[in-house]
C-alpha cells in the first residue's frame, strides 16, 4: 500500500467537505433561509461555529498535508531522502490529530443543536428554546410550538444533519490517515497504492 498516494486520496476527499460544513454553517444564520431580525434570534450552536472553524478551516490544512505528501521530494535529515520521508508521514499524524479534533468539535455541537432544537418564537411571542432531549423530534405537535421563523425546524435539523455526517465523515478519514501515516513512518517508501495510486511515496 502507498501511504503518500492514500493520503492524497483522502486529502481529495476532505477538502470539499470542508467546504460544504462552511456552507452549511453560513445557511444556518439565515433561520429558514430568511434574515434574522435580530442575532439573537440565531440559535446559540451557529455561533459557536463547528461547520466554520471546526470542520472547514482546521480541515482545511490537513487536507492540504495529505494532498503533498505523495509529491513530497523532501531532502530528508542530513541528504538522507527516507528519513525526510518518514518525518513527512509522521507530521501528517500530527494534522491528522488536528483534523480529527475539529471534526470532533463539530460533531458534538451538530448532535447537542439537533437535541436541543432550534431557538424560535414561540406561541407566547417569547424566543426561547422550546423543546428538550430531542423531544420534539417526530412530534408534529410539539413542533407546532415554533409560530416563527417558519420552517426553522427542518431548516436547521437538515443543515445540524448534514453538519453530523459529514464532520463524522471527515473524522473517519482523519483517523484513516493517522494509521496510514504510522505504516508510512515505519515502513516509508512503497510501489503501489490504494486508491488505485502507483508509484513511490
Amino acid at each position: 500500500m502507498c501511504s503518500g498516494g492514500c493520503a492524497k486520496c483522502l486529502g481529495i476527499s476532505l477538502l470539499p467537505l470542508a467546504v460544504l460544513c462552511v456552507l452549511a454553517n453560513i445557511l444556518l444564520f439565515f433561520p429558514g433561509g430568511k434574515v434574522a431580525e435580530d442575532s439573537t434570534h440565531i440559535s446559540d450552536e451557529v455561533w459557536y461555529f463547528g461547520g466554520i472553524l471546526g470542520a472547514g478551516v482546521l480541515m482545511i490544512f490537513p487536507a492540504l498535508v495529505f494532498l503533498g505528501l505523495k509529491n513530497n521530494d523532501c531532502c530528508g535529515c542530513c541528504g538522507n531522502k527516507s528519513c525526510g520521508e518518514r518525518f513527512a508521514m509522521f507530521s501528517s499524524i500530527i494534522f491528522a490529530a488536528i483534523g480529527f479534533v475539529g471534526a470532533g468539535y463539530c460533531f458534538i455541537i451538530s448532535a447537542i443543536a439537533i437535541n436541543k432544537g432550534p431557538k424560535c418564537q414561540n406561541q407566547s411571542g417569547n424566543w426561547t428554546y422550546p423543546f428538550n432531549n430531542g423531544d420534539y423530534l417526530g412530534n408534529s405537535t410539539l413542533q407546532q410550538e415554533c409560530v416563527n421563523p417558519k420552517d426553522i425546524i427542518p431548516w436547521n435539523l437538515t443543515l445540524f444533519l448534514l453538519l453530523l455526517l459529514m464532520s463524522g465523515v471527515q473524522a473517519v478519514l482523519c483517523a484513516i490517515q493517522a494509521i496510514n501515516g504510522l505504516m508510512g513512518t515505519l515502513c516509508g517508501r512503497c510501489k503501489s497504492g490504494c486508491c488505485g495510486g502507483d508509484g513511490p511515496v
